[in-house]
């Protein structure tokens, strides 16, 4: 009997690994959450470079009227 159970938990290790993902399934996988990560960085970096440049034209919007009105 300790034989049988003993053959039997050989088996299921082996079972057991061989259904994990795939070498393939696993690099797909990190591609994706690479793309998915540098998107995500992209997005913000592009909408921090639009609150930089609203925020620098506002800034010199406000510095050109003010030397125009001390010019007049």
């Amino acid at each position: 009997m300790k034989k049988v159970f003993a053959v039997m938990a050989i088996v299921g290790m082996f079972a057991f690994v061989a259904c994990g993902p795939k070498a393939e399934e696993k690099a797909e996988e990190a591609t994706e959450q690479i793309q998915d990560a540098a998107a995500t960085a992209t997005d913000a970096v592009t909408e921090t470079a639009t609150d930089a440049v609203a925020a620098i034209d506002s800034t010199a919007g406000a510095a050109v009227d003010s030397v125009a009105a001390a010019v007049k």
